[in-house]
């Protein structure tokens, strides 16, 4: 087999859309599955909409993702003397001529091909012309007007185009800048693109591109069309049906993994396998088992496999993750480590790295603020004397962790004559303020030492000062 180089081309007109990111995605995995290489190209001859902005948050998003280029990122802007080389080429051999029709009159001609029922296509006025360059003058690709074009499509098979049906397309403007189909076709050549793998959006694109490849003698790529993705209304995925910005994502808190994991499952499979490492993706992935239907995007299947992820990860990976979202509530820094062992208590009950630093709030205040209906019904009188005999024995523990934690509440039960369910919710609610969080003595150890004697002999104030 030839080597293996796929392309990833995005437009920097906006934000690395979920779509584009699946695009991007697809060709990364082939391209190393075979041990080939993956070469990111920015499309920037949209010289209106295109923006350095766009271009940095394309690339941001393509290394949250991991998604490494071996080449580039090329840029179109910089590749116009490359174009013109081709562009002459078909110049030379008859397969490309100048126009100086104007807007104005191609409009009206298109009206008329209308009305009297005829295809609203360009009509080869300046064909025969023999122009040359001048002001106002784009260059036309001669496509043939007989025949069929075929497009070998790997994942949807053959699809049959009449060539009576394809217009003389432009493929320089008047500006000198090439159009999409003609730039796409050289930049594919010269880097040597064995797969075009793309959204199944450019299927029209292709049989213009196929015929200015055979107009150049140059062997095809091979193409490969996947399916869109939908909202669960099986319509365009657009805004409405949620963010369809890759970094949106990140900024709610999600893991590149579970985006990644995501993306891939939508439009492919393996058999019924839901979760993959990086690895196994790398090892699994191929053409064939992507679907010819599209994939319809779902939420809530999203953050579940985003939960499965933040669960199954060591807490001292998250705890750099997690400590963007804590400094945008406003908490100080702390230790990776008290992070560390804060998260691990709280990594089975959220679902993103937002929900995480919300959870981790008690965790990283001074004392904590007591929910009202908690504070009266468990930071009562009758807990005053069972609070005291628990800080003067904590105070005497020489090693503060989870088994000596649970011998030293069981010690103070059975010496006080109650059960431990009854001094548990009072304690948990005065080192977190409430009444809901991970085991307390997880939370204990979480803590430490210092800071669990601190609320608790807050706790032990405030039941002194209610009565």
């Amino acid at each position: 087999m030839e080597e293996v180089i796929t392309r990833f081309p995005p437009s920097p007109t906006g934000y690395l859309h979920i779509g584009g990111a699946r695009t991007a995605l697809f060709n990364w995995l082939f391209a190393r599955h075979h041990g080939g290489r993956f070469i990111l190209r920015i499309e920037d001859t949209d010289l209106v909409r295109s923006t350095e902005a766009s271009i940095k948050a394309i690339l941001d998003a393509m290394e949250w993702l991991s998604l490494d280029w071996d080449e580039g990122p090329y840029y179109q802007t910089k590749r116009i003397d490359v174009y013109r080389e081709y562009l002459q080429k078909l110049l030379d051999s008859g397969r490309a001529y100048y126009c100086d029709c104007t807007p104005e009159q191609l409009e009206e001609r298109r009206k008329a091909a209308l009305a009297a029922g005829r295809k609203p296509k360009y009509d080869g006025r300046c064909r025969e012309r023999g122009l040359g360059p001048g002001a106002n003058r784009v260059v036309r690709f001669r496509s043939p007007d007989v025949g069929t074009t075929v497009l070998n499509d790997l994942i949807k098979g053959p699809i049959l185009f009449d060539n009576a049906e394809l217009d003389d397309l432009i493929i320089e403007r008047s500006d000198g800048m090439p159009t999409y189909n003609f730039a796409v076709v050289v930049d594919d050549i010269t880097m040597g693109i064995s797969h075009v793998i793309r959204g199944d959006d450019h299927v029209n694109n292709t049989p213009r591109q196929i015929l200015i490849y055979q107009a150049l003698g140059i062997k095809l790529p091979q193409f490969a069309h996947v399916p869109m993705i939908l909202g669960q209304d099986r319509t365009r995925l657009s805004k409405r049906h949620g963010a369809t910005s890759v970094m949106a994502y990140k900024q709610m808190g999600y893991l590149p993994e579970a985006l990644v994991n995501y993306l891939v499952r939508l439009g492919w499979s393996y058999g019924d396998q839901e979760i993959f490492s990086r690895s196994e993706l790398v090892e699994k992935f191929s053409l064939e088992n992507v679907g010819k239907s599209p994939g319809v995007f779902d939420p809530e299947k999203l953050l579940w496999l985003n939960a499965h992820y933040i669960k199954e990860s060591r807490p001292g990976d998250l705890a750099p993750l997690v400590e963007p979202f804590l400094r945008a509530s406003g908490h100080p820094a702390k230790p990776t480590d008290y992070l560390a062992k804060a998260i691990r208590t709280l990594q089975p009950r959220v679902h993103t790295l937002v929900e995480l630093a919300e959870a981790m709030k008690f965790y990283m205040v001074e004392s904590v603020d007591y929910d009202p209906s908690a504070a009266k019904k468990f930071l009562t009188e009758s807990m005053r004397a069972p609070f005291a005999r628990l800080i003067v024995v904590l105070e005497g523990l020489e090693t503060f962790d989870e088994a000596n934690l649970e011998r030293v509440f069981r010690q103070v039960v059975d010496e006080m004559g109650i059960k431990l369910g009854k001094i548990a919710q009072p304690v948990r609610v005065a080192l977190t303020g409430g009444t809901a969080s991970p085991g307390l003595f997880e939370v204990i150890d979480a803590l430490g030492r210092e800071t669990v004697l601190k609320r608790l002999r807050q706790a032990l104030d405030f039941m002194s000062n209610a009565q």
